[in-house]
């Protein structure tokens, strides 16, 4: 059996199961939702937040919102992919359209550690993931597969719950949670007070502060300050 019939084999199987069906339901709407409250915001030329602009990410943001009418076209390109989503004739349109966007936003706030989106982001891509595979059906055909007749025959309705699917998806948040908010020395926090407050409990309480200063008040990017954390912690 080639990989091909394989996994049509094994999409077949997926596809007669209501749970994961409405598993993909629960993700377009959840994804949707996700951005049709930013898109609007650019849409209505407001400002997404009212992190400084001495913060990578609110810098980052402030520069956007100065970009003419790219700005609300980056709010209505967000809106069409929401709505492309929850409608089910259009649904594959909007997975594809918004894979490359999730992960461009995904990618951005793990490099300057933005707390809005620094768990929901990797989550929201895992989610785009699930319906790329969801309707793989329709675009195995762009893969780089050795095109043959399929041999799978139609499979059954299988409306058992699966228990090892979803103990899996459990297991992938909770994984995914604790290795990105293991993975910063510190974080930045929305706000220089945030930030100091998490020194409190930190060992090097100087070097924290120096941490937060280098960010809130000095507007250093996030990799130099936490270049600089480091350093000071292993002296």
């Amino acid at each position: 059996m080639n990989l091909a019939t394989h996994l049509d084999k094994i999409h077949l199987s997926v596809k007669s199961n209501k749970w994961f069906r409405y598993f993909a339901i629960f993700n377009r709407i959840a994804l949707a939702a996700g951005f049709i409250p930013s898109g609007l915001t650019k849409i209505f030329d407001e400002r997404f937040t009212s992190l400084s602009v001495n913060h990578p990410m609110g810098n980052y943001l402030e520069a956007l919102y100065h970009t003419g009418y790219y700005y609300p076209f980056i709010g209505y390109v967000q809106v069409t992919t929401a709505l492309l989503l929850l409608i089910p004739r259009t649904a594959t349109l909007g997975a594809v359209l918004y894979f490359p966007i999730i992960v461009n936003i995904c990618i951005l706030s793990l490099a300057v550690g933005f707390e809005g989106s620094l768990i929901t982001s990797p989550l929201m891509v895992l989610a785009n993931l699930y319906l790329l595979c969801w309707d793989y059906d329709k675009l195995k055909f762009i893969l780089p597969f050795k095109r043959i007749k399929s041999e799978v025959e139609q499979s059954t309705s299988n409306n058992k719950f699966p228990v090892k699917f979803f103990l899996g998806v459990f297991v992938t948040v909770v994984l995914t949670v604790l290795i990105i908010t293991n993975s910063y020395d510190k974080k930045t926090r929305n706000t220089l007070q945030d930030c100091y407050n998490d020194c409190k409990s930190s060992d090097d309480t100087q070097s924290c502060y120096d941490f937060c200063d280098c960010i809130h008040t000095q507007g250093q990017s996030f990799s130099k300050c936490s270049e600089e954390l480091r350093k000071a912690k292993n002296k």
